[in-house]
């Protein structure tokens, strides 16, 4: 298979995520979708090992290592705050004083919604990567060509 099938490939399972996703929530079964995930991305792999076009050089190689390194040194700063936050708002005792209002949060924390908040800083890790690998690319001249 070649890139351009990779990825139109790789458009079709997203969409068939979103449906699965859709059907798992109308009839609340959140194995399927889970099980779901899992199967998509070992057949993502599972096909990108067998791409044809996929070259790595030693400079892709250290973009990739620069990109991932400190797309998590940003990451674990960003996700400690945010396991911090929840958990202080876990453990906020409500005063029973007359007018008293409880500080404000950076994020509002629910047990139901921790769901939701993983789903945004997976979010977050993935924009941080690509942001992080378009610098290091462009840093390290990795859209240069060789020909003229």
């Amino acid at each position: 298979m070649r890139k351009n099938g990779f990825y139109l490939l790789l458009g079709i399972i997203a969409i068939a995520l979103v449906g699965i996703f859709w059907y798992s929530v109308e009839h609340n079964t959140a194995l399927l979708m889970e099980l779901s995930f899992i199967v998509a991305v070992a057949i993502v792999y599972y096909v990108k090992v067998k791409c044809t076009d996929f070259t790595e050089d030693e400079r892709d190689i250290k973009i990739a290592e620069q990109a991932m390194g400190r797309t998590m040194q940003v990451f674990w700063v960003v996700f400690g705050a945010v396991s911090i936050g929840g958990i202080m708002d876990l453990f906020h005792v409500p005063s029973f004083a007359p007018h008293s209002v409880p500080p404000p949060a950076l994020i509002p924390f629910s047990p139901r919604m921790l769901g939701y908040l993983q789903l945004w800083l997976l979010v977050l890790m993935i924009f941080l990567y690509v942001g992080f690998r378009l610098y290091y690319a462009r840093k390290y001249g990795g859209w240069e060509t060789d020909e003229e």
